[in-house]
């Protein structure tokens, strides 16, 4: 075989080989929509997340709270003996002193029985540029503190992505489970909760098959993944990463990991977000997504 027919041979192989390994082009219309989500995620960090200014858990009885650095509960502003809460059994109530201006509902309150977020109707009380609640989680309830004049949020820069890849945007067969399934749930608080689960996603990544169980999501509505891979050492936050979906459509659904993203755990020492369970642990890496920074974030 002469050596001019031998060069085309390779050159061919060559571009077969290029156009197999390719990575699929990004179009305007991904690109715009992919701007657009990501934008909804810092303006949800920003209202509800960046703005958390405390996180304080209730002991038996009286908690005295405010701004004097003596108490039981320490706010950063606003009057040093603001008030005390009084966690009875499973309620909280709340008396607040006259100069907290404390309102609820739209209303001055003096005294108050606070219902938790767990509730679906929480008592939110405001106090200046301060909103509080009350929020259960396990055995524990607690004070969630926003500061709606966060310097967090005013200063907050934007959120740092890899490159988008869509050799991770992947179809997956959506397989239900029997109704009765949970998985143990752990948190950063370390509890861990067993959650009933809807089904999981099958799916290939680079010809290999992995599995990710659906915690709490609607297969009707969406799904709610929370999962890490090998980047968790490096690249991106080491509990997981959440990821949503759209709803599973004719047993399958599409799974964009481009999309993934920090729980807000990552951005604030006052959320209490879930972690990744041992069933969502992937053994590879999954280079798109949301990155996170090892030496200046919250763990």
């Amino acid at each position: 075989m002469n050596s001019k027919l031998v060069s085309m041979f390779v050159l061919i192989a060559l571009v077969a080989s290029a156009s197999s390994n390719s990575t699929p082009a990004i179009d305007p219309a991904y690109q715009q929509s992919f701007d657009k989500w990501k934008a909804e995620q810092v303006d949800d960090l920003k209202k509800n997340w960046l703005v958390l200014a405390g996180l304080f858990w209730l002991k038996p009885g009286d908690n005295p709270f405010g701004s004097d650095a003596a108490g039981a509960i320490v706010f950063p502003k606003g009057p040093a003996h603001a008030g005390v809460f009084t966690l009875q059994g499973e309620n909280v109530i709340a008396k607040f002193s006259p100069d907290a201006h404390s309102v609820i509902d739209g209303k001055p309150a003096i005294t108050s029985t606070l219902l938790p977020d767990t509730s679906g109707k929480r008592t939110i009380v405001e106090m200046g540029s301060l909103r509080f609640y009350v929020i259960k989680r396990g055995a524990r309830l607690g004070i969630r503190l926003k500061d709606l004049d966060s310097e967090a949020a005013r200063n907050f820069h934007d959120l740092v992505f890899f490159p988008l890849d869509l050799n991770y945007r992947v179809t997956a067969k959506w397989v239900p489970s029997d109704g009765k399934k949970t998985v143990d749930v752990p948190n950063v608080l370390g509890d861990v909760s067993p959650t009933p689960v809807a089904g999981a996603v099958v799916f290939k990544l680079n010809g290999e098959e992995f599995q990710l169980t659906d915690l709490g999501g609607n297969p009707a509505k969406g799904l709610f993944i929370v999962f890490n891979d090998l980047t968790a050492k490096t690249d991106t936050y080491p509990g997981g990463r959440f990821l949503d979906t759209g709803p599973v459509v004719d047993g399958a659904v599409v799974v964009d990991f481009n999309r993934a993203y920090n729980p807000p755990c990552a951005v604030t020492p006052y959320a209490t977000c879930p972690l990744a369970p041992k069933e969502n642990r992937l053994t590879v890496a999954i280079p798109v997504g949301e990155k996170y920074d090892h030496a200046h974030g919250h763990h």
